[in-house]
């Protein structure tokens, strides 16, 4: 499979074999990828800061993405379990990638990752709170760097957050190429 290719991914997360689907999102997942988000930061609090909106606004906002637009892709991670993962992209900016709290740890977030990185080979960027310890490392495991902090004064949390950008494809090559992790 490549990883702009739907289909399975198999791989091996904490000793169990990963069996996810990987597919582009359609209009009658949109309020399934808003109840995901709502119970992946609920869950993630105090990690993350609560979130900003009402659940019922949340799941309204995600029902309204417009699938259509352009620049937008919207990918969706499923296994026996059901949709596990999402994540949705906007031109050169990865908007979301929020994976369920009872499937984390277990390479679905990383193979949503992948998808992204082999879908915009050129680089894209994301904010992530200064205070999501755990999304750091994550991002960091996958050749993300820090670019950017702020007071978070421009967010609707209200919360210090950092630019995080991959470099692309030819930027992740030289850097192993240089031995760089």
């Amino acid at each position: 499979m490549t990883s702009t290719d739907p289909g399975r991914d198999p791989g091996r997360a904490h000793g169990r074999e990963l069996d996810v689907v990987l597919r582009p999102a359609y209009s009658g997942d949109l309020t399934e990828l808003g109840e995901l988000h709502w119970a992946a930061r609920v869950a993630a609090v105090p990690t993350m800061p609560p979130p900003a909106h009402p659940r019922a606004e949340v799941i309204a906002h995600f029902a309204a993405l417009d699938l259509a637009a352009p620049g937008v892709e919207a990918w969706v991670a499923e296994d026996d379990r059901g949709l596990v993962g999402f994540a949705v992209v906007r031109e050169d900016w990865l908007e979301h990638l929020y994976v369920r709290p009872e499937a984390q740890s277990e390479g679905v977030g990383s193979a949503l990752l992948g998808l992204v990185q082999g879908l915009r080979p050129r680089g894209f960027g994301l904010w992530v709170f200064e205070s999501n310890a755990p999304a750091r490392r994550f991002y960091a495991r996958h050749g993300l760097v820090e670019v950017e902090r702020t007071d978070g004064s421009d967010n609707e949390e209200r919360s210090p957050d950092i630019h995080v950008v991959w470099r692309g494809a030819r930027a992740a090559v030289r850097g192993a190429a240089a031995g760089e992790p």
